[in-house]
């Protein structure tokens, strides 16, 4: 719907940029707007607001037209001015859509979150807040979000394929194969596909997984996210060009998958190609700030071009905020015996020592073995 000022001043003419009146000019730009000739819309409604600047529904409209042809930071300072004019609850929802589009996550949770208070029950909001989160790998939230809309209504494949996503993404992996099993009841589907993989990959079943993507990209190539799951598999199983080709057939269609840069961006930073490497992994980091993944990718590409004394600081700054990123332990501790610096290497090693037996321990082999002997014990 596209909305019409209701009040034009005047019917002066636009001096040395059309001859039309300015209700003329706006019902033309509107009409544009209408049939899909969005960039000639642009024009008429720059040109108006040249004019009338203080038109928050006009401005908002060449807002929504600027999102229609990509342009999305313009759209995004258009639906500001526009809200600073007049606060309008579905112009700040599509202020967040502009948001996500762009890929600026932070700034779009942000803008839903607002609007999830405001209005709890704005499904809309509610989905897009999930997809954010997602997006911004914050798993618990979305299974936060979307299992009282789940309980609510078990039918809705939309809410339940983004929370089995979240599901099979944080490791609940018999949680998840409840909801795959209800979306596979559905009928066969690239997205039903693509989750039941994503689940047997958590339960590192990769040749199921593997067979499983395979065929949501039979069903559906240009599901989001297929070539990246395809990607990761095929690493897990050996195949690393294999790998490199998938993630790069996912950044050729959406620039902004965060795995896809990650992983594509550690692959070629392992290859010593450095100056493709750091493109990708700057782009994660653009998605995800302070991403501690991504920021042990930035360290160790300086450490490999020889920036020790960066890389050292970059890497404590990682385990300072994550104690159980073990790699960046690693990583710490050589360069701390590269520096003669036994008393911190052997700390780090200690630490490394504790997080891996930490690890193995909640293994679910090491788990029933565990609880076996304590069993025979008794």
């Amino acid at each position: 719907m596209y909305r019409l000022a209701m009040a034009v001043v005047g019917a002066s003419l636009l001096a040395g940029q059309t001859k039309q009146s300015p209700q003329d000019l706006l019902k033309e730009a509107v009409t544009l707007h209408q049939q899909g000739k969005l960039e000639e819309a642009i024009h008429d409604y720059d040109i108006f607001l040249d004019m009338y600047p203080d038109m928050a529904e006009v401005r908002s409209n060449l807002a929504a037209a600027l999102v229609g042809v990509g342009r999305y930071d313009e759209a995004i300072t258009e639906y500001q001015l526009a809200l600073l004019k007049k606060q309008d609850p579905k112009v700040r929802l599509n202020l967040a859509i502009a948001y996500y589009k762009a890929a600026q996550y932070k700034d779009a949770e942000r803008e839903l979150r607002d609007i999830r208070n405001a209005d709890p029950a704005n499904v809309q909001a509610v989905m897009l807040l999930a997809s954010t989160e997602l997006e911004l790998g914050d798993n618990k939230a979305v299974i936060d979000l979307l299992s009282p809309m789940r309980r609510a209504d078990p039918h809705d494949l939309g809410v339940a394929y983004l929370l089995g996503t979240a599901l099979a993404r944080d490791g609940q992996t018999a949680q998840a194969q409840i909801v795959v099993q209800d979306i596979m009841g559905a009928g066969d589907s690239a997205e039903g596909r693509l989750l039941l993989g994503t689940t047997k990959f958590g339960a590192h079943d990769f040749s199921g997984a593997l067979a499983d993507i395979k065929k949501a990209i039979e069903l559906n190539p240009n599901l989001p996210d297929v070539y990246t799951y395809y990607g990761m598999v095929l690493l897990v199983m050996g195949d690393v060009n294999g790998s490199k080709e998938a993630f790069q057939k996912e950044l050729a269609r959406n620039p902004n998958n965060f795995d896809a840069n990650l992983r594509l961006g550690a692959l070629l930073r392992v290859d010593q190609d450095y100056e493709h490497a750091l493109p990708y992994i700057k782009r994660a980091l653009a998605l995800r700030p302070g991403d501690a993944a991504v920021l042990y990718q930035i360290a160790s590409l300086d450490l490999a071009q020889g920036k020790q004394d960066q890389a050292r600081g970059e890497f404590e700054s990682i385990v300072k905020a994550e104690p159980n990123f073990v790699e960046a332990h690693v990583s710490l501790a050589s360069i701390y015996y590269r520096e003669k610096r036994k008393a911190d290497g052997d700390r780090e090693r200690e630490i490394i020592r504790e997080l891996n037996a930490k690890k193995q321990a909640q293994e679910p082999g090491a788990r029933a073995a565990a609880e076996a002997n304590e069993g025979n014990t008794q």
